[in-house]
């Protein structure tokens, strides 16, 4: 009786954990489809991460070229970190991770030899564990998600892992869409400062047909002497208030 108990105390245990992780992703997938900006859609899936396990750092990192250095572009507990190189010498299991595209698992960091040189660092924080799960896309790992858990918090089981596998599947998807949005303006000739000058003309445009429309409604005909008889100060003042305007319309569009 007390191990079928047991079983379904597991059992139902299990099940909580998978309805917190289907809720995580939902939130993940419901921030990041809002935006098209990989710097935004990373610390996103950076601070969902580590509010989900309670973790002590939670960084998403992207490879660099010549495999010696990486870019935190993201960071769970110090958001305004966005682009920082990094040595991977002093990252052995990120390196590996990015190396050999497998997710690297460490559940106690003072039993692994490769971060003794972390070891102070890692009694100090009271760091537990360190996962490395690789952002792979067409079989290359482009970058990895780093989590560390705290000495007093909840291990890390299977079921946590493959939800960071989740995630960091969904990582590379939007990765890729966000950069096929930059070829895409790129491509069109209208980079983001084309775009809002597009959006200012359109603004512009928009607003000086309701202008004239509304003139003439109320107005009546008119012509250049009535434009004449007004003095350059009135149309210099009409004209700030117009810019402002549009500038105001081409921030809301």
């Amino acid at each position: 009786m007390s191990e079928e108990l047991e079983r379904l105390q597991a059992r139902v245990a299990e099940l909580e954990q998978d309805r917190r992780h289907l809720l995580a992703l939902i939130e993940i997938l419901q921030e990041i489809s809002g935006s098209l900006h990989f710097v935004d859609i990373m610390q996103a899936i950076a601070r969902r991460l580590g509010e989900a396990f309670g973790l002590d750092r939670a960084s998403i990192f992207l490879a660099e070229r010549g495999g010696s250095t990486a870019r935190l572009v993201a960071s769970f507990e110090d958001p305004s970190i966005r682009n920082y190189v990094v040595d991977l010498e002093r990252y052995p299991e990120l390196r590996r991770a990015l190396k050999d595209g497998e997710t690297v698992f460490i559940p106690d960091v003072e039993l692994d030899p490769s971060l003794a040189h972390l070891r102070g660092t890692f009694e100090h924080r009271r760091v537990r564990s360190l996962t490395v799960i690789p952002i792979t896309w067409r079989g290359v790992a482009i970058g990895a998600i780093r989590l560390r858990t705290f000495r007093d918090g909840p291990a890390f089981s299977e079921g946590d892992l493959r939800f960071c596998q989740v995630v960091a599947s969904l990582t590379a998807k939007a990765l890729r869409n966000a950069h096929r949005f930059e070829r895409l303006q790129q491509r069109a000739g209208l980079p983001s400062s084309a775009l809002s000058r597009e959006r200012q003309r359109v603004a512009l445009i928009g607003f000086l047909r309701r202008l004239l429309d509304e003139f003439a409604a109320r107005e009546g005909p008119w012509s250049e002497g009535v434009l004449a008889r007004a003095s350059a100060e009135e149309i210099e003042r009409l004209v700030g208030v117009a810019l402002t305007v549009v500038s105001q319309e081409a921030a809301a569009r």
